[in-house]
């Protein structure tokens, strides 16, 4: 997963990062998860962007989002945890008809920590909790079938 080569300016430190609100951070963590998302599932197999297209979504929908962030939860530094926190709790959420107000929460946090992470140039990081998520994923399906 090549996300770094993505940053077109240096990366910011935690001070700076934390100066966004975490509904901005929420804004970037989304598209930054979702390149991530669809670049795994390109790599897998060479299959019609049509079915890539309804895999993706499935990953990126507020459920699995949320499900991913307690998934990570024991896994993250005090200080990703309160960033996560933050973009759980932030105000002025609109929770769309397809999602519970907790589930869009929760997935707003952890799309939070994904735009905090990424603005901090922690590319390794993201990378290692992607995989946590990816491979339980994949544990999942396997079990289901």
């Amino acid at each position: 997963m090549s996300i770094d080569l993505l940053q077109t300016n240096p990366p910011l430190s935690p001070e700076e990062a934390k100066l966004y609100s975490p509904l901005t951070l929420a804004f970037l963590g989304d598209s930054v998860y979702e390149v991530m998302v669809r670049e795994t599932l390109l790599r897998e197999a060479n299959r019609p962007a049509r079915q890539l297209h309804e895999q993706a979504v499935a990953h990126v929908r507020a459920a699995f989002q949320a499900h991913a962030a307690e998934h990570i939860l024991p896994l993250l530094t005090e200080e990703e945890a309160d960033i996560l926190r933050r973009g759980r709790n932030a105000s002025g959420i609109s929770v769309p008809k397809h999602a519970t107000p907790a589930d869009y929460r929760k997935a707003t946090g952890f799309e939070c920590l994904f735009g905090y992470l990424y603005l901090c140039g922690r590319s390794e990081r993201l990378r290692t909790l992607f995989t946590v998520i990816w491979q339980e994923t994949v544990q999942n399906q396997a079990d289901s079938e």
